[in-house]
């Protein structure tokens, strides 16, 4: 173990348990993650030598300015600030950027290395493609970004639109007016939109159309000037849908395409997001941005959920037969 020692003193004892967690659960994990570093607290000084000693310093002074700032501490937030520090990312500078105020008054900010790209993506590029798992935050950015420009008046309307799939984009059977058509399909939209808006204020918007819903069907056809557009699930368009839909964009608008490309469930497996970089390569106002299970922001169950099919997924491709049909290897009496 390397000779170097740091200490951070914590102004006051009584920052200890939220810096520290109960039962010292958050040193633990700090424990776990640095494993060269060997972790000394007395009192309000934490003594820390080893090689990753300086790394575990600066961790400690992030953690530390936080709880001062009166911000409570917990576990999956300890694990996304050690992953930043891993990277040699600064936690307080990656969350600096304020995306919109919600409702309540509460900043939406980035909270991982990825999302703060994501956004910071969405404000310089004409169309951004953000793709990662659940619970990364694709969606609700997006949306929140939009509630930004068009309360900034950087565009006079916000679109969103999703491939209704379940439906063969053929919603005439389902009851009700367009609105009550598509509002299945595109309710993990409205839910970001009613958390970010007074539910009066969006009702408002959605009356003189400056919140408009619509299936990717009814797109065709359409220029769309000064526009948010936001194409959610895009994993479930097909190449000509995805053509279609890039090519709507109009003067002054902008638009963020999020998917998760291991939940295709368009007919026949063709997905216009698959491949779609290597097309647009080049194209100076286009953004890709991949988000993997380290920006997952839900419950932690769910970034090992996303774990775990990673592996299965591997392990298909690794028994995968070179040559043959691509079918899963058979198994024998014994298992194997």
């Amino acid at each position: 173990m390397s000779g170097t020692q740091v200490k951070v003193l914590v102004p006051g004892n009584h920052l200890m348990v939220g810096l520290l967690g109960q039962r010292d659960e958050f040193l633990r994990l700090v424990e776990d993650a640095f494993v060269s570093a060997r972790i000394v607290v007395r009192g309000n000084e934490i003594t820390i030598d080893g090689e990753d000693a300086e790394r575990v310093r600066q961790l400690f002074e992030e953690l530390v300015t936080e709880v001062e700032q009166g911000h409570g501490l917990d576990a999956a937030h300890v694990h996304r600030t050690i992953d930043m520090l891993k990277d040699d990312l600064k936690p307080s500078e990656v969350l600096r950027d304020e995306v919109v105020r919600g409702q309540s008054g509460k900043p939406v900010r980035p909270k991982t290395a990825g999302q703060k790209r994501y956004v910071d993506a969405i404000g310089r590029e004409v169309v951004t493609f953000g793709i990662g798992p659940a619970g990364t935050g694709k969606s609700y950015l997006a949306v929140a970004r939009a509630v930004q420009a068009l309360q900034a008046k950087e565009v006079s309307r916000i679109i969103l639109t999703r491939p209704a799939v379940e439906a063969g984009e053929r919603l005439g059977f389902l009851p009700g007016d367009l609105m009550a058509k598509v509002d299945p399909y595109l309710r993990p939209l409205y839910d970001a939109l009613y958390d970010l808006l007074e539910p009066e204020g969006l009702q408002r918007l959605l009356d003189r159309g400056a919140v408009e819903v619509a299936p990717l069907a009814f797109m065709r056809g359409r220029t769309l000037n000064s526009s948010f557009i936001i194409l959610d699930e895009a994993q479930n368009t097909t190449p000509e849908q995805m053509k279609m839909f890039l090519t709507r964009i109009g003067f002054g608008s902008k638009a963020v395409v999020t998917g998760d490309v291991t939940q295709i469930d368009v007919p026949g497996g063709r997905s216009g997001l698959v491949g779609l970089e290597d097309v647009l390569t080049g194209i100076e106002g286009v953004g890709f941005v991949y988000l993997t299970k380290r920006d997952v922001v839900r419950h932690r169950i769910v970034a090992d959920i996303v774990s775990a099919y990673e592996r299965a997924d591997a392990s298909r491709r690794l028994h995968h037969q070179p040559g043959g049909t691509g079918a899963e290897p058979e198994l024998g009496k014994d298992g194997r």
